[in-house]
């Protein structure tokens, strides 16, 4: 197999674009790719920038509701108006940029599956919580779900693992696939009032898919040390014995310590953590196909910093400058709470107690 780490990004992403005033900033990504340029990394050898297609109704149809998807087109050609109910508008443009973003999760399956490259990036994806027939938080297509969807139908792929580390629940992701043996393990700060407001531990799936959707559900301040030993305990058993096809990741970055939006405690050096377990395990169990997609992050200037840490981790290509590099990382680490530690180890004990005994993994 290559080892090339494909970076997918079109400029068709900037149409994602909800307005001036929304928190969720369209050119988060492009921000990320001339980072990557800026430090050496992207050398057209193994490191490469790939450019994706609009995804076709008839492939959004693999998640989507054609009468849903006829929606999203109308509201996007009228430019006013709301894709939910409440924080996800309609601005114009929107459905070739949500489209696009869509194609590049496609891409990115596609040329793994292909043995073009080893792992690919689509910062531009990770919108998990749009259902088959609704937008919500921000999502307007679900591209994880789509490319999970696209994975099995072309390829054949019946083992197909989605490891979400947003600071919110991929409750659409799991909505989509409740009742199938797709292997959905998602991180989140979870409370009252707090969006989605789902991903409890007790949320497992059903009937084909029971014990197939795993919830960790994290207080606020949760700091990398604590999610750091939740997330070694739980991702890595579980993996092992589902033995993926492929491992798509959903990396959004909303749980950094200075997100604005979710109160949870990680840093740059965390996300580094956990890309070194990801990208490991991929190799590990699947012959490192390995697909990641952002999603979450809302303060642009860290988030670029954040996902230029995961492509370089996940690539193994280091900077040209070592002072460069170093300036991507946050300085210190941040507080760590002896009672959300005692929480958090608590909860671990429920997610295995819960999901560990039906995958057949020691507890």
């Amino acid at each position: 197999m290559s080892g090339v780490t494909a970076f997918i990004y079109s400029d068709e992403y900037l149409k994602y674009n909800f307005g001036p005033f929304h928190p969720f900033r369209p050119d988060r990504e492009k921000k990320t790719l001339e980072l990557l340029r800026k430090l050496g990394v992207i050398n057209g050898i193994s490191t490469r920038v790939y450019e994706p297609k609009v995804a076709t109704e008839e492939e959004l149809t693999l998640v989507h509701d054609p009468e849903y998807i006829y929606f999203v087109r109308e509201k996007s050609e009228q430019g006013y108006g709301l894709l939910d109910y409440g924080d996800t508008p309609a601005t114009r443009g929107i459905y070739e940029g949500a489209a696009a973003r869509a194609g590049g999760s496609l891409l990115g399956a596609d040329l793994i599956m292909r043995g073009e490259v080893a792992h690919a990036f689509n910062p531009g994806g990770g919108l998990h919580h749009a259902r088959r027939s609704s937008a919500a938080g921000f999502c307007v297509f679900n591209d994880v779900a789509l490319a999970a969807r696209h994975l099995q139908r072309k390829y054949g792929l019946e083992r197909v693992a989605i490891v979400d580390v947003d600071g919110h629940h991929g409750d659409g992701t799991q909505e989509i696939f409740n009742r199938e043996k797709i292997l959905t393990i998602s991180f989140h700060r979870y409370g009252f009032f707090f969006y989605p407001g789902t991903g409890g531990v007790d949320e497992i799936g059903d009937g084909e898919g029971y014990g197939y959707a795993v919830n960790v559900p994290l207080p606020a301040g949760t700091n990398p040390a604590s999610y750091l030993y939740a997330f070694k305990e739980i991702v890595p058993p579980l993996l092992q014995s589902y033995e993926p096809q492929i491992i798509l990741h959903q990396f959004g970055v909303d749980s950094h310590y200075e997100d604005p939006l979710v109160g949870l405690s990680l840093t740059t050096a965390a996300y580094k953590a956990i890309a070194e377990t990801m990208h490991r395990l991929a190799h590990e169990l699947c012959d490192g196909r390995y697909l990641i997609f952002g999603g979450g992050g809302y303060a642009p200037e860290n988030v670029a910093r954040c996902w230029a840490v995961v492509f370089i981790t996940v690539a193994e290509k280091m900077p040209e400058s070592l002072e460069e590099y170093l300036k991507l990382f946050d300085r210190g680490e941040t507080e760590v709470k002896g009672e959300v530690s005692r929480d958090i180890e608590a909860i671990v004990r429920r997610v295995k107690e819960k999901v560990f005994p039906l995958h057949g993994v020691e507890l």
